[in-house]
């Protein structure tokens, strides 16, 4: 039996398009970078850095009869959606371009990364100050919370009003100054001279993150006013809950792919995950097994690769020759290193000593991956914990050194779930600058 409490999936706000509606207007979204990450996936050297190389960027706007502005913009939608992945000079396609036209999940999920990304998307204005911009990112989540409550228009001005309000609120937070001896309050025209450069700076900050935000389809912008589209009021509600876009039931495993197998196993606990991995293998050769887990293991999905190689535990010693094939192969050499530990007898909490440190981190970027794309925000954050850097800084620098291609999209997620808004900047500003190519 199992403790695990659960609770039946919360329902969408009244008027919320169903989920086949929601995928079809995310396609729609990402057409042109669909486009753009098929054209990248079949085209050998596109790019050796985050920006599209410019005899590529000639390449593709030829090819796709895009102007180049056009596939510049889609290629980095495309990159921050998880559609392909950058290893080395090489784009491969990522895990949700291959499901991209029969999984509606895959879909939904690739957009919400877009949309938490959505500050990379539509850069800043050069002019504004990286602090003030930071207070505009952390105040959006209180515009959108307005914008899907009031469940239609709202206002600009009653939009300025609160990011006002709520930058307000971030920098008294963080002023550590009292006003003591030998320091004297301001002149009321100087005071009254900041609050006007601070309303015209919100103003900015407001329409650069409402042009933002549209430009990744989660509102519109009318004329004094802006609305939620139904994929943005349906992302709200989703983070408004705390929940991810729920996985496939765990039902009839044992005639499953190995893919499905282990989707189904994902949100059991390990006794029961464990009988269905057992099921799973008896109806199969050993043989056969392993080699569908493993090439399950060198998909795209960080949550499989994990799951495959637990399965592969169930398996034992005559899994051992293959595991052992594939250390030559970056993705899978940790997981393959800590399951030829735990083989060999080490006790399973001393198994990560064989890891070296950048594999150590290359393990940390990928598991944050898996729970980016199928747990909830509190996980994320509570998996900063499990870095072997101990400090935050630390982590950064050799997360951002260590090449995962799917650094930025776990940077930009965990920004956005982490509750500290100063840490919540430092990795955005981390993911910025893996975006960029910046040091």
């Amino acid at each position: 039996m199992t403790t695990r409490r659960t609770r039946p999936a919360p329902r969408p706000p009244e008027g919320t398009p169903p989920r086949t509606e929601l995928a079809r207007q995310a396609r729609a979204v990402l057409a042109d970078a669909v486009r753009i990450a098929h054209w990248a996936a079949g085209t050998p050297g596109p790019g050796t850095a985050a920006p599209l190389a410019a005899h590529a960027l000639e390449r593709a706007a030829t090819a796709l009869e895009l102007s180049p502005a056009q596939v510049r913009a889609g290629w980095d939608r495309a990159r921050l959606a998880g559609l392909i992945e950058l290893h080395g000079g090489t784009a491969r396609p990522g895990w949700r371009l291959r499901a991209w036209d029969r999984d509606d999940s895959a879909v939904l999920r690739g957009w919400v990364a877009l949309f938490d990304a959505w500050s990379l998307v539509h850069a800043a204005p050069a002019d504004i100050e990286a602090g003030a911009v930071a207070e505009a990112v952390e105040a959006v989540p209180q515009v959108l919370s307005l914008l899907q409550l009031s469940a239609g228009p709202v206002t600009v001005p009653a939009l300025l009003d609160l990011l006002g309000q709520r930058v307000a609120e971030l920098q008294e937070e963080r002023c550590e100054v009292p006003l003591g001896p030998g320091r004297t309050a301001p002149a009321p025209a100087e005071t009254a001279a900041g609050a006007a450069r601070s309303a015209d700076l919100n103003a900015l900050l407001l329409d650069w993150a409402l042009e933002g935000l549209a430009a990744v389809g989660a509102l519109t912008l009318g004329k004094g006013h802006a609305t939620l589209t139904p994929l943005g009021n349906w992302a709200v509600w989703v983070k408004l809950e705390q929940i991810c876009v729920a996985a496939q039931s765990p039902a009839g495993n044992i005639e499953q792919s190995a893919a499905d197998m282990l989707l189904g196993c994902a949100r059991l606990t390990p006794g029961p995950a464990r009988a269905e991995y057992r099921a799973w293998l008896a109806a199969r050769t050993v043989g056969s097994a392993v080699a569908e887990l493993l090439a399950v293991a060198r998909g795209e999905d960080a949550l499989l690769r994990g799951l495959a190689f637990e399965a592969l535990r169930v398996v034992g010693a005559p899994a051992e020759p293959e595991v052992r094939a594939v250390l030559t192969e970056p993705s899978l050499r940790p997981y393959a290193l800590l399951w030829l530990a735990e083989y060999e007898g080490n006790d399973p909490d001393d198994a990560q000593d064989v890891l070296s440190r950048e594999e150590s981190t290359w393990l940390w970027v990928d598991t944050a991956a898996a729970v980016a794309d199928h747990g909830e925000t509190g996980l994320l954050v509570r998996h900063l914990d499990s870095a072997v850097q101990g400090t935050v800084p630390a982590l950064l620098d050799e997360v951002r050194a260590v090449g995962h291609p799917r650094t930025v999209q776990v940077l930009v997620a965990l920004a956005a779930a982490h509750p500290d808004p100063a840490l919540a900047k430092a990795v955005r500003r981390a993911a910025f600058q893996v975006h960029t190519g910046g040091a």
